[in-house]
C-alpha cells in the first residue's frame, strides 16, 4: 500500500540554531544537527555535524577552520 511506504521513508529530526548564528545564502542543515551560538555558516555549506560555539564553519560538508575573532 502507498501509505505504508511512504510512513517509513518519512522521517524528520529538529535542527537547533541557537543564539546570533549567521547562516549564509544557500546553507543546509541536516535534521538532527544543533548550530552553536555566534557560528557563522559559509554560504553554500552543507551543515552535517553539530559546530561548536563562537567558530567559522564553511563547505561541503562544513568543516571548521577557525574560531571567530
Amino acid at each position: 500500500m502507498p501509505g505504508d511506504r511512504a510512513a517509513l521513508l518519512e522521517q524528520a529530526r529538529p535542527i537547533s540554531i541557537e543564539l546570533d548564528v549567521r547562516l549564509g545564502g544557500g546553507t543546509i542543515v541536516l535534521p538532527g544537527v544543533t548550530v552553536g551560538a555566534t557560528t557563522a555558516v559559509g554560504a553554500g555549506s552543507a551543515v552535517t555535524r553539530d559546530p561548536p560555539p563562537g567558530v567559522v564553519a564553511a563547505g561541503d560538508p562544513a568543516r571548521v577552520p577557525r574560531p571567530l575573532p
